[in-house]
């Protein structure tokens, strides 16, 4: 493969996808699944797998176990996509997994069963390497990403992130958030669109270039300098919603590596949601 001018820097996992026909309300019952998955899951492995489907070469630095399920989720993104390359950190003890309770309408309850011991390390001359070459360096949410902050910020790339549902409050997210020019999140951490636009315009005075929020079916919208911009989701056959704003956010960085504008870039990723949408897993490529 070529030289990746992308790296993506966080969590792969091996989930358990529990479909139900609604979360269960909390109190002691019996719930019958309509159907259970067990796959890779983690969004930076889902971000890597679809910027690979896009045709762009790119690392995945990401930390593992030693365990069965870490060879489980090498051995998936290994027959993935020869654009992908995988940087694990072995640690002892067991890999990230998760346990995902999820519905139709797209509500989604994840239980960590695990995390790996260690994080990846700034002093793996790999991943110095790959983060000292890169163009651009997505850190998500994890100690891997947080550890590697200062050295993706001397590497001179662009920097992204996904902050999920972050609030404005979560002292977790917050180096990530100063850190990074282009800062992904969705709604579910804030109360309604007054609130949603006040987050959003914080992260641009704050020094962002570009903020985008998902917004599940009802699409997505992005601030920049310029302005506001916004897009539908795209029609699709839902499958399951698992992966889907990880597609997004690749669509999007894919095409704006292409010179695209902000309005080309969200229905560049609202196109490759659809991609997720389709399958159970992250992306095609894992079936």
């Amino acid at each position: 493969m070529n030289a990746p001018r992308t790296v993506v820097v966080g969590p792969a996992s091996w989930n358990t996808l529990v479909r139900l026909d609604a979360l269960p309300e909390p109190r002691p019952q019996t719930v019958f699944a309509r159907d259970t998955v067990r796959t890779v899951g983690g969004t930076s492995a889902g971000k890597a797998l679809h910027l690979a489907d896009l045709d762009l070469d790119v690392t995945l630095v990401t930390a593992v176990g030693d365990d069965a399920e870490a060879e489980r989720v090498l051995g998936a993104l290994a027959r993935a996509s020869e654009r992908l390359e995988v940087l694990a950190h072995r640690a002892p003890g067991p890999s990230e997994q998760h346990l995902n309770l999820m519905t139709d309408d797209g509500e989604r309850v994840s239980i960590y069963l695990a995390t790996p011991s260690e994080p990846v390390r700034p002093d793996d001359a790999r991943v110095a390497a790959r983060l000292a070459a890169a163009e651009n360096i997505v850190l998500d949410l994890s100690p891997s990403g947080l550890d590697l902050i200062p050295a993706a910020r001397a590497s001179g790339a662009d920097l992204w992130t996904d902050l999920h549902d972050y609030d404005g409050e979560a002292a977790f997210h917050r180096p990530f958030a100063d850190a990074c020019s282009h800062i992904f999140l969705n709604d579910d951490g804030v109360d309604g669109p007054d609130e949603r636009a006040s987050l959003m315009r914080t992260l641009v005075d704050r020094g962002a270039t570009t903020v985008v929020c998902t917004l599940g079916a009802k699409g997505a919208i992005a601030l920049t300098n310029h302005g506001w911009s916004e897009c539908p989701a795209e029609p699709a056959d839902v499958v399951d919603t698992n992966g889907a704003g990880d597609a997004f956010f690749a669509g999007f960085l894919a095409a704006h590596l292409t010179g695209a504008t902000t309005p080309e870039s969200l229905r560049a990723g609202a196109r490759q949601a659809t991609r997720a949408l389709a399958t159970h897993h992250l992306s095609p490529a894992l079936a």
